[in-house]
């Protein structure tokens, strides 16, 4: 009976890559690696893009703690001037007083 060997014909290129990039651990560290940053649910692209949706709903919160300030301080002067603010905002008028509009240009 004859043995057959059969050559490899890439092991030349084979034999040419470091022994550490060869390592059956490393390899399979780096398909780790890869399938975690790039492939993964929660890979770098989505992180980055959570990142910027977080960065705006606190801007937004701000904002709307903002206005909410705003509008508190509002009220609490309507409520002090009603007679001002229903003057102002409604045109509202005494019987024997005339109303006059001036709008700023």
């Amino acid at each position: 009976m004859a043995t057959r060997k059969s050559k490899n014909p890439l092991a030349p290129y084979w034999n040419l890559i470091p022994g550490y990039l060869r390592n059956r651990y490393f390899v399979t560290l780096l398909l780790f690696l890869l399938l975690m940053i790039f492939f993964d649910r929660h890979d770098v692209g989505t992180q980055f893009r959570l990142h910027a949706t977080v960065d705006r709903l606190e801007e937004d919160l701000q904002r709307y703690d903002r206005l909410t300030a705003e509008a508190e301080a509002e009220k609490l002067d309507m409520e002090m001037n009603r007679e001002r603010f229903a003057r102002e905002n409604y045109y509202m008028q005494q019987d024997d007083e005339d109303v006059f509009i001036i709008v700023d240009k």
